[in-house]
């Protein structure tokens, strides 16, 4: 029994990664049993346990919105931009965290490691700080 069982379309929901969404079609007899998009304009396939269609995840990352309470959740905005030298020091030690596009700060090691890549790659130094 999956916790999008009943989903219907249009409800509203929240995924780690990329935020506030949507249901925006429902699919009874297939692997993925839902396709959310969110506000940022990306659409995902979600299993019926909320696992997404891309990247590794093994464990739920989507739940209805009025599930989730956000209070605790940190979103404050990056105080100081590191260096590329400081950002792979960090990432060797375990203490370096990246912004996900909902504005989450995950560890590097929780996020998927291409979109961690895309932004070394495009020198978005500003996503990444060391953990508190």
């Amino acid at each position: 029994m999956g916790y999008f069982k009943k989903a219907k379309v249009g409800d509203k929901v929240y995924g780690l990664v990329f935020g506030k969404g949507k249901i925006v079609a429902v699919y009874p007899d297939s692997h993925y049993s839902i396709m959310v998009e969110f506000d940022n304009g990306y659409e995902v396939p979600y299993t019926e346990e909320g696992v997404p269609g891309w990247g590794r995840f093994k464990k739920q990352t989507l739940f209805y919105r009025s599930d989730v309470d956000l209070s605790k959740a940190d979103f404050s905005p990056v105080e100081k931009i590191l260096s590329p030298k400081k950002i792979i020091k960090l990432r060797n030690k375990g203490q370096l965290q990246v912004r996900l596009p909902s504005g989450l700060w995950k560890s590097v090691k929780k996020a998927d490691p291409a979109y961690v890549e895309e932004l070394l790659e495009n020198e978005q130094y500003h996503l990444f700080r060391k953990k508190p």
